[in-house]
Protein backbone atom coordinates (compact mmCIF):
# COMPACT_ATOMS: atom_id res chain seq x y z
CA UNK A 1 0.00 0.00 0.00
CA UNK A 2 1.38 3.33 -0.89
CA UNK A 3 2.38 5.79 1.86
CA UNK A 4 -0.18 8.58 2.39
CA UNK A 5 1.06 11.82 2.21
CA UNK A 6 1.17 12.42 5.80
CA UNK A 7 3.77 9.77 5.85
CA UNK A 8 6.14 10.94 3.08
CA UNK A 9 5.91 14.60 4.64
CA UNK A 10 7.05 12.47 7.69
CA UNK A 11 10.01 10.65 6.22
CA UNK A 12 10.95 14.05 4.07
CA UNK A 13 14.11 16.07 4.87
CA UNK A 14 12.58 19.15 3.65
CA UNK A 15 11.63 22.32 6.60
CA UNK A 16 7.87 23.31 5.93
CA UNK A 17 8.00 26.67 7.38
CA UNK A 18 4.25 27.01 9.38
CA UNK A 19 2.17 29.92 9.25
CA UNK A 20 3.48 33.40 10.28
CA UNK A 21 7.47 31.48 10.48
CA UNK A 22 10.35 33.17 8.93
CA UNK A 23 11.69 31.56 6.09
CA UNK A 24 14.94 29.57 7.08
CA UNK A 25 18.00 31.57 6.19
CA UNK A 26 21.34 30.07 4.59
CA UNK A 27 23.31 27.34 6.18
CA UNK A 28 26.66 28.93 7.16
CA UNK A 29 28.29 27.10 4.55
CA UNK A 30 26.16 28.03 1.90
CA UNK A 31 26.47 31.40 3.43
CA UNK A 32 30.25 31.26 2.57
CA UNK A 33 29.84 29.99 -0.88
CA UNK A 34 27.77 32.95 -1.68
CA UNK A 35 30.36 35.40 0.08
CA UNK A 36 33.22 33.55 -1.92
CA UNK A 37 31.17 33.79 -5.39
CA UNK A 38 30.52 37.67 -4.49
CA UNK A 39 33.71 38.02 -3.73
CA UNK A 40 35.05 36.35 -7.14
CA UNK A 41 32.44 38.48 -9.38
CA UNK A 42 34.00 41.58 -7.75
CA UNK A 43 37.43 40.24 -8.38
CA UNK A 44 36.98 39.85 -12.07
CA UNK A 45 34.98 43.08 -12.29
CA UNK A 46 38.57 44.71 -10.94
CA UNK A 47 40.64 42.67 -13.60
CA UNK A 48 38.25 44.02 -16.02
CA UNK A 49 38.92 47.88 -14.85
CA UNK A 50 42.48 47.01 -14.33
CA UNK A 51 42.87 45.88 -17.98
CA UNK A 52 41.68 49.29 -19.18
CA UNK A 53 43.73 51.18 -17.11
CA UNK A 54 47.29 49.26 -18.14
CA UNK A 55 47.99 49.60 -21.87
CA UNK A 56 50.26 47.10 -21.96
CA UNK A 57 51.03 43.64 -20.57
CA UNK A 58 54.13 41.75 -20.86
CA UNK A 59 54.57 37.94 -19.69
CA UNK A 60 58.40 37.77 -18.93
CA UNK A 61 59.15 33.23 -19.08
CA UNK A 62 62.09 31.13 -19.08
CA UNK A 63 61.96 27.33 -19.54
CA UNK A 64 64.53 26.68 -16.99
CA UNK A 65 65.97 28.49 -13.84
CA UNK A 66 69.45 30.32 -13.96
CA UNK A 67 69.15 31.94 -16.97
CA UNK A 68 68.94 35.20 -15.51
CA UNK A 69 65.49 36.17 -16.39
CA UNK A 70 64.60 38.29 -13.45
CA UNK A 71 67.14 39.93 -13.41
CA UNK A 72 65.57 40.73 -17.26
CA UNK A 73 62.50 41.58 -16.73
CA UNK A 74 63.55 44.21 -14.09
CA UNK A 75 65.68 45.41 -16.54
CA UNK A 76 62.67 45.89 -19.37
CA UNK A 77 61.02 47.53 -16.59
CA UNK A 78 63.59 50.21 -15.33
CA UNK A 79 64.69 51.01 -19.41
CA UNK A 80 61.29 51.37 -20.17
CA UNK A 81 60.47 53.73 -17.40
CA UNK A 82 63.89 55.13 -18.04
CA UNK A 83 61.72 56.81 -21.03
CA UNK A 84 59.21 58.75 -18.62
CA UNK A 85 56.60 55.93 -19.12
CA UNK A 86 54.79 54.49 -16.09
CA UNK A 87 55.70 50.81 -15.53
CA UNK A 88 54.80 48.15 -12.93
CA UNK A 89 56.35 45.15 -12.24
CA UNK A 90 54.61 42.12 -10.79
CA UNK A 91 56.32 39.02 -9.32
CA UNK A 92 54.69 36.21 -9.67
CA UNK A 93 57.45 33.88 -8.41
CA UNK A 94 55.55 32.91 -5.55
CA UNK A 95 58.49 30.76 -3.36
CA UNK A 96 61.37 31.92 -4.48
CA UNK A 97 60.80 36.13 -5.28
CA UNK A 98 63.59 38.00 -6.18
CA UNK A 99 62.32 41.28 -7.56
CA UNK A 100 62.29 43.64 -4.58
CA UNK A 101 65.72 43.00 -3.12
CA UNK A 102 66.62 43.67 -7.43
CA UNK A 103 65.08 46.74 -6.87
CA UNK A 104 66.28 48.28 -3.22
CA UNK A 105 62.63 47.37 -1.76
CA UNK A 106 64.25 44.61 0.98
CA UNK A 107 62.17 44.25 4.20
CA UNK A 108 59.11 46.53 2.90
CA UNK A 109 56.00 45.95 3.78
CA UNK A 110 52.47 46.85 1.15
CA UNK A 111 49.89 49.55 2.29
CA UNK A 112 46.47 48.34 2.20
CA UNK A 113 43.71 50.66 1.68
CA UNK A 114 40.06 50.61 1.59
CA UNK A 115 40.40 46.34 0.40
CA UNK A 116 42.43 47.67 -2.49
CA UNK A 117 46.80 46.80 -2.08
CA UNK A 118 48.94 49.90 -3.34
CA UNK A 119 51.96 48.78 -4.84
CA UNK A 120 55.98 49.77 -3.63
CA UNK A 121 57.53 52.09 -5.38
CA UNK A 122 60.97 51.23 -6.54
CA UNK A 123 63.77 53.04 -8.52
CA UNK A 124 62.77 54.96 -11.22
CA UNK A 125 59.33 55.24 -10.13
CA UNK A 126 58.25 51.76 -11.35
CA UNK A 127 55.59 50.29 -9.12
CA UNK A 128 56.12 46.58 -7.46
CA UNK A 129 53.76 43.81 -6.51
CA UNK A 130 55.61 40.43 -4.81
CA UNK A 131 55.06 37.75 -2.41
CA UNK A 132 58.38 38.90 -0.99
CA UNK A 133 56.29 42.04 0.86
CA UNK A 134 54.18 39.95 2.74
CA UNK A 135 56.82 37.60 4.52
CA UNK A 136 57.99 37.94 7.78
CA UNK A 137 61.11 36.56 7.43
CA UNK A 138 63.12 36.35 3.93
CA UNK A 139 64.37 33.10 5.03
CA UNK A 140 60.63 31.76 5.48
CA UNK A 141 59.83 29.06 2.62
CA UNK A 142 56.69 29.28 1.39
CA UNK A 143 55.29 25.88 1.32
CA UNK A 144 51.75 26.30 -0.51
CA UNK A 145 50.01 23.67 -2.79
CA UNK A 146 48.52 24.42 -5.71
CA UNK A 147 45.14 26.08 -5.00
CA UNK A 148 46.42 28.47 -2.54
CA UNK A 149 48.83 29.43 -5.23
CA UNK A 150 46.72 30.63 -7.37
CA UNK A 151 44.51 32.08 -5.14
CA UNK A 152 47.27 34.27 -3.94
CA UNK A 153 48.08 34.84 -7.61
CA UNK A 154 44.77 35.71 -8.69
CA UNK A 155 44.39 38.52 -5.50
CA UNK A 156 47.77 40.20 -7.16
CA UNK A 157 45.69 40.51 -10.35
CA UNK A 158 42.40 41.82 -8.86
CA UNK A 159 43.36 43.24 -5.71
CA UNK A 160 46.26 45.53 -6.62
CA UNK A 161 45.44 49.34 -7.51
CA UNK A 162 48.06 49.97 -10.23
CA UNK A 163 46.35 53.00 -11.13
CA UNK A 164 46.98 53.73 -15.17
CA UNK A 165 50.35 52.64 -16.76
CA UNK A 166 51.85 51.83 -19.57
CA UNK A 167 53.57 48.91 -19.29
CA UNK A 168 52.87 46.14 -16.47
CA UNK A 169 55.97 43.37 -16.72
CA UNK A 170 55.07 40.20 -14.93
CA UNK A 171 58.16 37.99 -14.03
CA UNK A 172 57.42 34.64 -13.62
CA UNK A 173 59.38 31.17 -11.74
CA UNK A 174 61.07 29.23 -14.20
CA UNK A 175 58.87 26.71 -16.22
CA UNK A 176 55.32 26.46 -17.63
CA UNK A 177 53.11 25.68 -14.87
CA UNK A 178 50.09 26.84 -12.88
CA UNK A 179 51.38 30.09 -12.58
CA UNK A 180 51.95 31.74 -16.34
CA UNK A 181 48.56 29.67 -16.82
CA UNK A 182 46.95 31.18 -14.18
CA UNK A 183 47.48 34.88 -15.31
CA UNK A 184 47.07 34.18 -19.14
CA UNK A 185 43.01 32.87 -17.62
CA UNK A 186 42.83 35.70 -15.65
CA UNK A 187 44.23 38.79 -17.39
CA UNK A 188 42.39 40.26 -20.31
CA UNK A 189 44.56 41.71 -23.39
CA UNK A 190 47.82 39.99 -22.62
CA UNK A 191 50.23 41.43 -25.33
CA UNK A 192 52.29 38.45 -25.20
CA UNK A 193 55.42 36.37 -23.92
CA UNK A 194 59.18 37.39 -23.57
CA UNK A 195 61.18 34.29 -23.41
CA UNK A 196 64.38 34.53 -21.75
CA UNK A 197 67.50 31.74 -22.37
CA UNK A 198 71.18 32.05 -22.46
CA UNK A 199 72.77 30.37 -25.13
CA UNK A 200 73.72 27.25 -24.21
CA UNK A 201 71.63 23.98 -25.54
CA UNK A 202 70.02 22.89 -22.23
CA UNK A 203 68.91 26.51 -21.66
CA UNK A 204 67.55 26.30 -25.63
CA UNK A 205 65.88 23.53 -24.83
CA UNK A 206 63.31 24.55 -22.51
CA UNK A 207 62.97 27.65 -24.11
CA UNK A 208 61.77 25.88 -27.35
CA UNK A 209 59.07 24.20 -24.69
CA UNK A 210 58.20 27.87 -23.39
CA UNK A 211 57.52 28.69 -27.30
CA UNK A 212 54.90 25.63 -27.42
CA UNK A 213 53.50 26.69 -24.34
CA UNK A 214 52.82 30.11 -25.41
CA UNK A 215 51.42 29.04 -28.60
CA UNK A 216 48.99 26.06 -26.59
CA UNK A 217 47.80 29.18 -24.35
CA UNK A 218 47.49 30.91 -28.42
CA UNK A 219 49.43 34.02 -26.14
CA UNK A 220 52.04 35.69 -28.33
CA UNK A 221 55.23 35.10 -28.39
CA UNK A 222 56.60 38.62 -28.35
CA UNK A 223 60.48 37.31 -29.24
CA UNK A 224 63.56 35.27 -27.49
CA UNK A 225 66.04 37.55 -25.52
CA UNK A 226 69.48 35.71 -25.44
CA UNK A 227 70.93 36.55 -22.25
CA UNK A 228 74.48 36.39 -20.96
CA UNK A 229 75.94 36.41 -24.17
CA UNK A 230 79.31 36.92 -24.61
CA UNK A 231 81.95 39.16 -22.17
CA UNK A 232 83.63 42.13 -22.79
CA UNK A 233 86.87 41.96 -21.38
CA UNK A 234 88.16 45.92 -22.03
CA UNK A 235 91.74 47.46 -21.48
CA UNK A 236 94.19 49.51 -22.16
CA UNK A 237 97.33 49.23 -24.97
CA UNK A 238 99.77 51.43 -27.03
CA UNK A 239 97.75 52.80 -29.79
CA UNK A 240 97.75 50.34 -32.60
CA UNK A 241 98.56 47.30 -30.49
CA UNK A 242 97.50 43.90 -31.44
CA UNK A 243 95.94 41.91 -28.60
CA UNK A 244 95.26 38.57 -28.56
CA UNK A 245 92.88 36.64 -26.21
CA UNK A 246 92.45 32.98 -24.86
CA UNK A 247 88.80 32.23 -25.50
CA UNK A 248 86.50 29.21 -24.92
CA UNK A 249 87.27 25.76 -26.08
CA UNK A 250 90.85 26.57 -27.03
CA UNK A 251 89.96 29.21 -29.23
CA UNK A 252 91.69 33.09 -29.53
CA UNK A 253 89.97 36.67 -29.88
CA UNK A 254 91.76 39.26 -31.49
CA UNK A 255 91.65 43.18 -30.82
CA UNK A 256 93.34 45.91 -31.92
CA UNK A 257 93.84 48.92 -29.13
CA UNK A 258 92.48 52.25 -30.90
CA UNK A 259 94.05 55.55 -31.49
CA UNK A 260 93.89 56.52 -27.46
CA UNK A 261 94.73 52.96 -26.62
CA UNK A 262 91.57 51.53 -25.77
CA UNK A 263 90.76 47.60 -26.66
CA UNK A 264 87.69 45.60 -26.08
CA UNK A 265 87.37 42.05 -26.86
CA UNK A 266 84.35 39.55 -26.27
CA UNK A 267 84.35 36.10 -25.05
CA UNK A 268 81.26 33.72 -25.65
CA UNK A 269 81.53 32.22 -22.33
CA UNK A 270 78.63 30.06 -23.05
CA UNK A 271 78.18 29.72 -26.75
CA UNK A 272 76.37 32.66 -29.30
CA UNK A 273 73.56 32.38 -31.07
CA UNK A 274 71.61 29.76 -30.05
CA UNK A 275 68.44 32.23 -28.96
CA UNK A 276 68.66 33.76 -32.51
CA UNK A 277 68.35 29.71 -33.90
CA UNK A 278 65.73 28.93 -32.06
CA UNK A 279 63.44 32.62 -32.77
CA UNK A 280 64.02 31.55 -36.10
CA UNK A 281 63.09 27.89 -35.85
CA UNK A 282 59.97 28.65 -34.48
CA UNK A 283 59.31 31.72 -36.94
CA UNK A 284 59.08 34.29 -33.88
CA UNK A 285 60.75 37.06 -33.34
CA UNK A 286 64.85 37.70 -32.15
CA UNK A 287 64.60 40.60 -29.03
CA UNK A 288 68.93 40.57 -29.23
CA UNK A 289 71.42 39.46 -27.04
CA UNK A 290 72.31 41.08 -23.62
CA UNK A 291 76.01 40.94 -22.01
CA UNK A 292 77.14 38.45 -19.64
CA UNK A 293 78.08 41.31 -17.02
CA UNK A 294 78.94 40.70 -13.52
CA UNK A 295 77.63 44.34 -12.44
CA UNK A 296 74.12 42.50 -12.95
CA UNK A 297 75.46 40.26 -9.84
CA UNK A 298 76.32 43.28 -7.73
CA UNK A 299 73.68 45.19 -8.74
CA UNK A 300 71.00 42.43 -7.78
CA UNK A 301 72.92 41.96 -4.29
CA UNK A 302 73.09 45.74 -3.62
CA UNK A 303 69.09 46.38 -4.81
CA UNK A 304 70.77 48.62 -7.66
CA UNK A 305 70.18 47.29 -11.56
CA UNK A 306 73.29 48.22 -13.31
CA UNK A 307 70.77 50.49 -15.96
CA UNK A 308 70.10 52.66 -12.79
CA UNK A 309 73.97 52.71 -11.57
CA UNK A 310 75.35 53.22 -15.38
CA UNK A 311 72.60 54.17 -17.21
CA UNK A 312 74.69 55.19 -20.07
CA UNK A 313 76.54 51.91 -20.24
CA UNK A 314 77.10 49.30 -22.46
CA UNK A 315 74.41 47.00 -21.02
CA UNK A 316 71.70 49.74 -20.57
CA UNK A 317 72.31 50.41 -24.37
CA UNK A 318 71.84 46.64 -24.88
CA UNK A 319 68.50 46.73 -22.87
CA UNK A 320 67.40 49.87 -25.10
CA UNK A 321 67.83 48.20 -28.17
CA UNK A 322 66.04 45.03 -27.09
CA UNK A 323 63.43 47.10 -25.44
CA UNK A 324 62.63 49.28 -28.71
CA UNK A 325 62.00 46.08 -30.62
CA UNK A 326 59.96 44.54 -27.79
CA UNK A 327 57.91 48.28 -28.26
CA UNK A 328 57.78 48.57 -31.74
CA UNK A 329 55.80 44.85 -31.60
CA UNK A 330 53.25 45.58 -28.83
CA UNK A 331 52.27 49.35 -29.82
CA UNK A 332 52.33 48.20 -33.54
CA UNK A 333 49.24 46.43 -32.97
CA UNK A 334 51.03 43.24 -34.13
CA UNK A 335 50.71 40.90 -31.17
CA UNK A 336 47.33 38.69 -31.17
CA UNK A 337 46.23 39.62 -27.41
CA UNK A 338 45.82 36.80 -24.73
CA UNK A 339 42.51 35.04 -23.71
CA UNK A 340 39.37 36.28 -22.01
CA UNK A 341 39.02 36.23 -18.04
CA UNK A 342 37.29 32.61 -16.62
Amino acid sequence: MANSPNDMMADSPVKVNTPGEAPAGPSPEEQKKMEAAYNQMKRKMAISEMGKAIKHKIMVLSGKGGVGKSTVATGLALSLAQQGLKVGLLDIDITGPNVPKMMGLDGRRLNVEGGRIHPAQGHLGVKVISMAFLLEDEDTPVVWRGPIKLGAIQQFIGDVDWGNLDYLIIDFPPGTSDEPLTVAQNLPDIDGMVIVTTPQDVALLDSRKSITFANSLKVDVIGVIENMSGYTIRGKAPAGAEIELAAPGGKTVKAQADSDGNWAGTLDIFKSGGGEKTANEFNVPFLGKLPFDPGFVRGGDDGVHRIVSEPDGPSSEAFSKVVAKIQERVESGSTEGGLEII
